[in-house]
């Protein structure tokens, strides 16, 4: 199944996006991850962006998603 990146439009400042996958607020960090090996994604803007965050898991630019999504089944 191919997982969409989530396309956000976010203000400038910090982000910290899930990297465990266990967030009930995906794609941001809900501190799920603690006593794991995980840590989230610190994300810094300088200025509003658009933005796709990784859905898949595959990106080699994670958070970012860089469109491995469409290669994968």
């Amino acid at each position: 199944m191919k997982q969409e990146p989530f396309v956000l439009d976010l203000a400038a400042g910090t982000y910290y996006f899930c990297a465990c996958g266990k967030s009930k607020n995906l794609p941001y960090c809900d501190g799920s991850h603690k006593g794991s090996e995980f840590t989230p994604y610190q994300v810094e803007l300088k200025e509003a962006k658009k933005v796709g965050i990784c859905r898949c898991g595959k990106s080699g630019n994670r958070p970012f998603c860089d469109g491995t999504h469409l290669t994968i089944e």
